[in-house]
């Protein structure tokens, strides 16, 4: 009498021609941008959020303002690329104000 393996134990087609080791390696290039581009975004609104009319001006918040929309547009793209097409829970976990949502994606001149 012979005994086989459980099919838990089998490697898969996939395990031996290397296709996941591939996938995991596509997935870590993805991942860490969107890591780097999560610290921009947290950067961009911290300092948007210390920013006072007491102290500083309008042009200063504005700045502000074109800084923060332009890392979150482009953390937005970088969560596209990975496959996460809605961005309510990322606007919502950073808390991105409305007025640096309205500003995504503009051209500046």
């Amino acid at each position: 009498m012979s005994v086989r393996p459980p099919q838990s134990f089998r490697q898969s087609e996939q395990d031996r021609n290397g296709f996941n080791v591939l996938e995991y390696e596509l997935m870590s290039e993805r991942a860490e941008p969107l890591g780097r581009h999560g610290l921009k975004v947290e950067a961009a609104l911290a300092a948007l959020r210390t920013w006072t009319a007491d102290h500083q001006s309008g042009e200063d918040h504005e700045r502000l303002l074109n800084e923060a929309s332009d890392a979150v547009w482009a953390f937005f793209i970088q969560r596209e690329i990975c496959g996460l097409r809605n961005n309510r829970d990322a606007i919502q976990r950073y808390g991105i104000p409305n007025e640096v949502i309205a500003r995504l994606g503009a051209i500046r001149k």
